[in-house]
């Protein structure tokens, strides 16, 4: 019935990014691919096609972190993987399919991957947030699976927008920058790095999407980390660069067309990559033509000193520097289970008799409790 058709027009791109999202790729590949200690390819880590725009940041994550398990020849049967809700939180469907998974509500991740470790701490846990999802309404939960030490890797894609819905500022947007409209951000921002710093984190980078020589050996060290690992990876939207006045920009046409749906198409972009020395500053000019001003740690940089980091990260940000590489870790970090001090056996791996405490046990916490 054509009478359905602005219906169906209206649904258009939900209907594309369902279809898109089981769409798997082949699992056939050249057996001369290169092979790592497990007999995995690097093929055999990565998931289902990407429905994000193309050039997106997060993309490129995803590329690095399936280079990062390959590289550390990661069994993908022991990685699970967590997200909460947002363009970032779509993305473990792009790596490591065979890995355990599970999207939570919106911000409320850290605390199902909390459980998961709980219960079954002999996984390696990934959980992969935004800067809404982790810095807004995830910001309690955020906080709290810091200062636990949770054994996990903590990755925030961090474009700065809502991406999902249009665009609108996010809590770590810096004060003063302009959105695709004009309107100027008069909020302070949040700095997840410096946050983690303050409440305990013990293995702490930052990096930027296109630098994937940076970006993988942080998330090889992260996914070896016994402890809580957080890299916030700067990651360029760039559905939401149209300029004010174009009259092919995607604003000027919806506000100029009378139509009986909305549709949305995303023009191509090429990724942005960056490599720069350590210790050097890289300006990288955006879609949109702003500039990411970056600094490389030096050689020499201490990163065992978590108050030197929290002291040089505040330096750099008064001259309008984001600071990458590893910020801060602690090499004799403890975790979760180290302070609750849970048995070796993974909680889900006992049995009852272990489970199910005799009444001379019992007793004898009753007695102590006198």
């Amino acid at each position: 019935d054509w009478r359905l058709l602005p219906l169906l027009c209206l649904y258009s791109r939900l209907t594309r990014d369902l279809v898109m999202t089981y769409i798997a790729k082949p699992p056939l590949h050249h057996p001369s691919l290169e092979k790592n200690a497990l007999g995995f390819t690097r093929r055999d880590y990565e998931g289902r096609i990407s429905t994000l725009c193309a050039g997106c940041g997060h993309d490129s994550i995803s590329a690095s972190i399936i280079q990062a398990c390959f590289e550390i020849d990661l069994a993908p049967h022991r990685l699970a993987k967590f997200s909460g809700i947002g363009c970032s939180s779509k993305t473990p469907d792009y790596f490591v399919s065979p890995a355990h998974g599970f999207n939570a509500v919106h911000g409320r991740m850290p605390s199902v991957l909390t459980g998961a470790n709980i219960a079954a701490k002999d996984l390696i846990y990934l959980g992969v947030s935004g800067d809404g999802d982790s810095a807004s309404i995830g910001l309690g939960q955020f906080a709290h699976a810091v200062r636990r030490g949770v054994n996990m890797t903590y990755i925030v894609e961090n474009n700065g927008v809502y991406g999902l819905t249009k665009g609108q500022f996010s809590a770590t947007s810096d004060k003063g920058s302009k959105a695709k409209k004009g309107a100027e951000n008069k909020d302070s921002p949040i700095d997840l790095v410096m946050l983690a710093l303050q409440l305990g984190a013990t293995y702490v980078g930052r990096s930027f999407s296109g630098d994937k020589s940076q970006l993988v050996p942080l998330i090889k060290g992260a996914l070896s980390h016994k402890g809580t690992a957080i890299l916030d990876v700067i990651s360029p939207c760039v559905a939401f660069n149209n300029h004010v006045g174009s009259t092919k920009s995607f604003d000027y046409v919806r506000e100029h067309n009378d139509a009986v749906n909305r549709l949305d198409v995303i023009n191509p972009r090429a990724p942005i990559t960056a490599d720069y020395a350590p210790g050097e500053l890289k300006e990288v000019r955006q879609h949109d033509g702003s500039i990411l001003r970056l600094r490389k740690l030096e050689q020499d940089y201490d990163s065992t000193d978590r108050h030197a980091a929290m002291a040089y990260l505040s330096r750099k940000a008064s001259e309008g520097e984001i600071v990458t590489g590893l910020l801060f870790v602690d090499p004799d970090a403890s975790d979760l289970h180290d302070g609750l001090n849970t048995v070796a056996t993974p909680l889900n791996k006992l049995k009852d008799a272990d489970l199910i405490p005799p009444l001379s046990a019992l007793e004898k916490i009753n007695a102590s409790l006198r």
